[in-house]
């Protein structure tokens, strides 16, 4: 499809209809709540208007290409259940601090973070894309800011946004540059000029690819929590409730993971030689600062709030993989790494937003679970809250069968099949053997600080009982993340694994280089393909 003449077409408009749903709901939670003061009603609404959007997304076929600037596609499809359904959980685990006060205010922004997810998933065009970015960092500092009222929390909110902003300028000014070099913001567009230019004019570009490539990662790496522009990512956590460090941990890193798949791997092909190494870099680094810090954690935020990092490592693993790939031999497939990363991002946030919903419902609303020694004994004195926050643990840390096994196994496989050319670096093997090693030890390294959390709930004596009255919304949210992981884990995980591949392989915006576009892209100056 021309993408000039897709912009005039209601197709694109008519994609949207369950983020519609979803914004609409937003705004008649904001305008209802000047009126009608109701503590519980709102999130009602909210639900409904998820399970409204939720049908008109099943309503949707998924032909593939571009509607406008939406990639309607089976990526974009399995991405927003993701988001529509992690709602669900966000929506239900809110529900008691949203009745504690100001709570149109806190569903309102809720419902609008969860569309800019959705729409995220979705954007095949980077003035889109950036908006849908910031739907999602605009309610988030509201909800922080309304979330507690204590100095922790009002410094961390003021923390999260100044950055934040930060991570959005750098991010904007990678996407001037993508456009500046190829003349449209258009992604299937994008990676259609950056395929077909001849070598004379990539020569005459320099290193404005690379350093668009560069700048989109590092902001986008503020969003997934990656090293080193992690370190907002404690202090937040610790300072704001269990369940904005939910939505924290969870939500941005899907929309980040996202829209790196979409504007570097799949419209940048002819970067995968620079990016690959800055994907790789990143994981390394990410993982091992990540598990090696949260050693010394007793705030349990802070310790998941590195758990957070340490995972966001593990998803580059798949970018980086799906990146390699793209320059390797007959018989690549970059599906493999890109579809292992999706795969284990459904894992992740059903394993973290179950961890911190069984926190939520063992504190109270005037006293929270801060500590890991508040959970000395959980086993004997609340037995099923342990049980459940023990599968959650087992899950993040990789024990199989669980569904976090079937995610790393699935990270570590797609860096071990990787495979080196000799025209592009018959080393790259190497090096994915290499990140598949250290992310098995750092997987190790992880494993310690979970099986604290376990040996305490377990083998320590009870100090003195947790409250629990975080009440039963947000126990239903973490029975329903407790019922996904265990259904991916002993059903589904093999199955997904391959499904996830299949959408990422249907999404991809243009087809790979011929034989003679190859020719050219081996001949292409190092600062656009290694």
């Amino acid at each position: 499809m021309d993408p000039n003449a897709a912009y005039t077409s209601a197709a694109g408009v008519l994609q949207l209809i369950p983020e519609m749903i979803v914004v609409g709901g937003a705004v008649f939670v904001f305008v209802g709540g000047t009126f009608a003061k109701s503590k519980t009603a709102w999130s009602w609404v909210a639900a409904a208007g998820l399970a409204a959007a939720g049908l008109a997304l099943w309503t949707q076929k998924v032909p593939g290409g571009f509607a406008g600037p939406i990639a309607v596609d089976a990526l974009g499809y399995t991405l927003r259940w993701l988001v529509l359904l992690l709602g669900g959980v966000f929506v239900l685990a809110l529900a008691r601090p949203a009745a504690a006060g100001q709570a149109p205010e806190v569903t309102g922004s809720l419902l609008l973070a969860i569309a800019g997810g959705m729409i995220v998933s979705v954007s095949g065009e980077l003035v889109l894309l950036f908006v849908a970015l910031e739907t999602i960092s605009i309610p988030t500092y509201v909800l922080l800011y309304v979330g507690r009222k204590d100095s922790a929390s009002q410094e961390s909110a003021a923390k999260y946004f100044f950055l934040s902003i930060l991570s959005s300028a750098v991010t904007l000014y990678g996407f001037c540059f993508l456009y500046g070099v190829t003349g449209s913001t258009h992604l299937a567009e994008i990676a259609r000029v950056l395929q077909n230019t001849s070598v004379a004019a990539v020569a005459d570009w320099g290193p404005l690819p690379d350093l668009a490539l560069v700048l989109i990662f590092v902001g986008l790496a503020f969003k997934i929590a990656a090293a080193p522009f992690h370190f907002y990512a404690p202090d937040v956590y610790q300072g704001t409730t269990h369940e904005n460090a939910m939505l924290l941990a969870v939500l941005p890193k899907v929309a980040g993971i996202a829209a790196l798949i979409r504007v570097t791997t799949l419209a940048m092909p002819l970067a995968a030689g620079t990016g690959w190494r800055i994907a790789l870099f990143l994981a390394v680094v990410t993982m091992t600062v990540g598990n090696m810090t949260a050693l010394w954690q007793k705030n349990v935020r802070r310790l998941l709030a590195y758990s957070s990092i340490a995972h966001a490592g593990y998803l580059l693993i798949g970018l980086a993989a799906g990146f390699a790939a793209t320059l390797g031999p007959q018989g690549s497939r970059p599906e493999e790494g890109l579809g292992a990363s999706v795969f284990y991002l459904v894992v992740y946030a059903f394993s973290t937003a179950g961890a911190f919903a069984a926190l939520a419902y063992l504190g109270s609303p005037e006293r929270q679970v801060d500590t890991v020694a508040e959970l000395a004994g959980l086993g004997r004195t609340r037995p099923v809250s342990a049980a459940a926050l023990a599968v959650f643990m087992f899950s993040l840390a990789g024990v199989p069968p669980l569904a976090g096994f079937w995610g790393k196994l699935s990270l570590f496989l797609s860096a071990l099949d990787v495979r080196s050319s000799p025209g592009l670096g018959a080393s790259r093997q190497t090096w994915f053997i290499v990140l598949a090693v250290i992310g098995a030890l750092n997987a190790a390294v992880a494993a310690t600080y979970y099986l604290r959390v376990v040996a305490t709930m377990y083998f320590l004596p009870p100090a003195k009982e947790p409250r629990a009255e975080g009440g039963g919304a947000v126990r239903t949210a973490g029975g329903l993340c407790l019922v996904a992981v265990l259904l991916i884990g002993l059903l589904l995980g093999p199955m997904l694994i391959q499904a996830t591949q299949d959408a990422v392989q249907a999404s991809a915006p243009v087809p790979p280089p011929k034989p003679a576009q190859q020719a050219q892209i081996d001949g292409a100056p190092p600062s656009i393909v290694r």
